[in-house]
């Protein structure tokens, strides 16, 4: 007991750690985790290791929410999500949308755990079944959202443009080495698209004094975010090649975060944390592994599924409480210079990119900058940036090689 309560302690603080900062990604923190496990597996045991590893997994996508709705950064998890989130921040309203991003990861927390359990007994007979319907599903939701768009050919356009983008990227994604090693050129590229881009069109003047008057979020809205919020989290969960970025654009085939900001922000927060608990149970169930985090855990002899479903509801609840707490801390935020604020931002994604990837990261940067303030002048919907993920994960689940 000691050891689990130990790691779910490990788990949460590294996991705030990671979801505060940009450019941290809880995969890191977990291969820290894993290189000290010739000191902490003899004091604790695997379990401690284990339940640390997802419990920062499941507090990353707690915490995650709140540099992209008071800084305007996404990172892989919130890319579309800081449009809505940092929308709100600029009403005034900054603690509400963390709030709701808060809700939003704990209903889905509740509803993926029995969501999990089925999966983990059906699976094994039918996972076959399910492996080639990837690229059928994201076609669907792609095809939909371009055609059913205000302007198709520009919808169209952008979404192949930012696709081309993407495959560039991971084609020669080993460039990527900066001063720190080889990281993963998802940051460059999605802050570009969705961060960089944004907050040079976003306006000046002082940060709007921010308040709090509850949550506004009707029932049936909470209820259509938890269903489409868990189906997205699962199927990007369980299915090869997908992330957390692509559940973004599977939601928002069913919630427009233009007009329904709150709505589109309860459901990809549920997503992401569905996601994480799909993961996990995949890894027990097929013995697949769908993120950083899971890899690590594969190199462990890891306990039971329940003792890590138990860390997760432990993390789970940490995680929540501490959202909410900083959330309450929004109005430190009223009267800062955006000027100030966007250029410091914009300097500290540019410093990041160079650190981690090199001069292909910035190269990558400023492509995906460039490219993300086209919707802005074609005035579409900025999800179709999405393009950047989704064409690639395509390609790759079609098996079509060379990109």
């Amino acid at each position: 007991m000691i050891g689990f309560l130990a790691g779910v302690a490990a788990g949460v603080l590294l996991g705030t750690v990671s979801g505060l900062l940009p450019g941290v990604h809880v995969n890191t923190m977990a291969g820290g985790l894993l290189s000290l496990q010739i000191v902490l597996i003899p004091v604790f045991g695997p379990e401690m290791l284990a339940a640390a590893m997802v419990a920062a997994l499941i507090t990353h996508t707690f915490l995650d929410i709140i540099p992209s709705t008071f800084l305007g950064i996404p990172d892989a998890d919130t890319a579309l999500s800081v449009i809505p989130a940092h929308a709100l921040c600029l009403e005034g309203k900054g603690e509400e949308a963390v709030r709701i991003a808060a809700l939003g990861s704990a209903a889905g927390f509740l509803a993926a755990i029995p969501v999990a359990l089925v999966l983990f007994s059906l699976a094994p007979a039918i996972q076959g079944h399910l492996d080639w319907a990837v690229a059928i599903i994201l076609t669907g939701v792609a095809g939909y959202l371009i055609l059913f768009s205000e302007s198709p050919f520009y919808a169209g356009l952008v979404f192949l443009a930012s696709g081309m983008l993407g495959l560039f990227t991971f084609h020669f994604s080993f460039l990527g080495g900066g001063t720190f090693g080889f990281a993963g050129l998802l940051m460059p590229l999605l802050s570009g698209l969705f961060g960089i881009s944004l907050l040079l069109v976003s306006g000046k003047g002082p940060v709007p004094e921010q308040h709090f008057d509850g949550i506004n979020l009707s029932r049936h809205t909470i209820m259509k975010g938890s269903i489409s919020g868990t189906i997205a989290g699962v199927v990007v969960g369980w299915l090869p090649g997908l992330s957390n970025a692509t559940a973004n654009a599977v939601v928002a085939s069913v919630a427009d975060y233009e007009k329904d900001r709150r709505g589109y922000l309860f459901a990809t927060s549920a997503a992401n944390t569905v996601n994480a608990v799909a993961g996990l149970a995949a890894f027990y169930a097929i013995a697949r592994t769908r993120n950083g985090v899971m890899v690590a855990l594969s190199a462990i002899d890891p306990p039971p599924l329940i003792v890590l479903f138990a860390a997760a509801a432990c993390a789970a609840v940490c995680a929540y409480l501490l959202t909410i707490l900083l959330a309450s801390v929004a109005w430190r935020f009223s009267g800062v210079n955006r000027n100030g604020l966007a250029l410091g931002v914009i300097v500290f994604i540019t410093l990041l990119s160079f650190l981690f990837c090199g001069i292909f990261g910035l190269f990558i940067l400023f492509i995906a900058t460039l490219l993300g303030l086209v919707p802005k002048f074609l005035n579409i919907p900025q999800v179709f940036c999405m393009g950047a993920v989704t064409l690639p994960v395509i390609m790759f689940s079609l098996g079509v090689s060379g990109f």
